[in-house]
């Protein structure tokens, strides 16, 4: 006579892996969300293309202001202006490059955002001064072509900067953005602020009212030049300000790579038109002092960055 096999006779081996290691993790378990906002492949890709073409234009505009030659694409009453707009493009190059190491949205927004501020900008300015392009006004062929040229690509990285931003904006979120790792000081904090308004101020100033605010440029400017420094200085605020407000210089990290090389290539170009400058007036002063602001923000951030967080950090962070 046959019998059926009862429960208690089943093989114990056979029990479930839920069951036998209660610990154990489902194998189908979602991986953990990324903190902060993912980042966009088109940012990573834009901060390239704009990168490489700083380079190349922002060394050509800065050599050769700094050689006495007005290079812009617009007509300028001195080399100096358009000397200084590619050595601040020369500045922020390299750190525009290191946004395709990043992971989120929260690493690179304190440089992308007055990635954005420059380039709508100088397509505004460049469009309402059309007729001071060099297309316009004629001259030597090289500028002419120069001019021509620049109008079709400060328009598509532009319109690819803000496209760019809207497409990140589109992204889902993650978790919460981790908890600061590398705070700012709170002694440094009211001179940061400090220094961003200073740059904001004067960036607006030239920008909207450069009738009123280019007197106070201590070198021949006309409008075109007035309002393009204007941008850069802008720019250089918000970068500034929106690293104070996300209060991590690991966030930061690309803005703190590119502050003090802007105020280095802007120094030189100075010290090489250094006779084209009223030294004794208030803003040869203020620029001074700006620029030095921005060079000790980078090397002071530069040398918290590379300071141990506290007793438990395993080292410097240096990604």
């Amino acid at each position: 006579m046959s019998t059926s096999a009862t429960p208690s006779s089943a093989n114990p081996s056979s029990t479930t892996p839920s069951a036998a290691n209660p610990s154990a993790a489902p194998a189908s378990a979602a991986p953990s969300p990324v903190p902060g906002r993912e980042l966009s492949a088109a940012v990573a890709v834009l901060g390239t293309v704009v990168a490489v073409v700083s380079l190349g234009v922002g060394s050509l505009l800065a050599v050769a202001g700094a050689a006495g030659y007005a290079a812009g694409a617009w007509v300028s009453p001195e080399p100096l202006s358009p000397a200084l707009i590619g050595a601040a493009m020369v500045g922020v190059a390299p750190a525009l490059f290191t946004l395709r190491r990043a992971d989120t949205w929260e690493e690179v927004r304190s440089l992308y955002l007055p990635l954005v501020v420059v380039m709508v900008g100088l397509l505004a300015v460049t469009l309402l001064n059309a007729g001071s392009l060099r297309v316009a006004e004629g001259g030597p062929l090289f500028l002419v072509l120069f001019s021509l040229g620049w109008v079709p690509v400060v328009a598509v990285l532009a319109l690819a900067a803000v496209g760019c931003l809207a497409a990140q904006y589109r992204r889902p979120a993650g978790a919460p953005a981790r908890t600061s790792t590398a705070p700012i000081p709170g002694w440094s904090k009211p001179l940061l602020a400090v220094l961003g308004s200073g740059w904001l101020g004067i960036g607006a100033g030239l920008l909207f009212l450069p009738g009123f605010w280019s007197a106070f440029v201590p070198w021949a400017v006309n409008r075109a030049d007035a309002q393009g420094l204007g941008v850069w200085a802008l720019a250089l605020g918000v970068g500034v300000l929106t690293s104070l407000a996300e209060d991590d210089l690991a966030r930061s990290r690309p803005a703190v790579r590119a502050v003090p090389l802007v105020a280095v290539a802007c120094g030189v170009v100075l010290a090489a038109r250094a006779p084209a400058v009223d030294w004794t007036s208030g803003g040869a002063v203020s620029l001074l002092a700006l620029l030095a602001g921005l060079l000790a923000t980078g090397v002071t951030g530069r040398l918290l960055l590379g300071r141990p967080a506290g007793p438990g950090a395993a080292g410097p962070v240096t990604r």
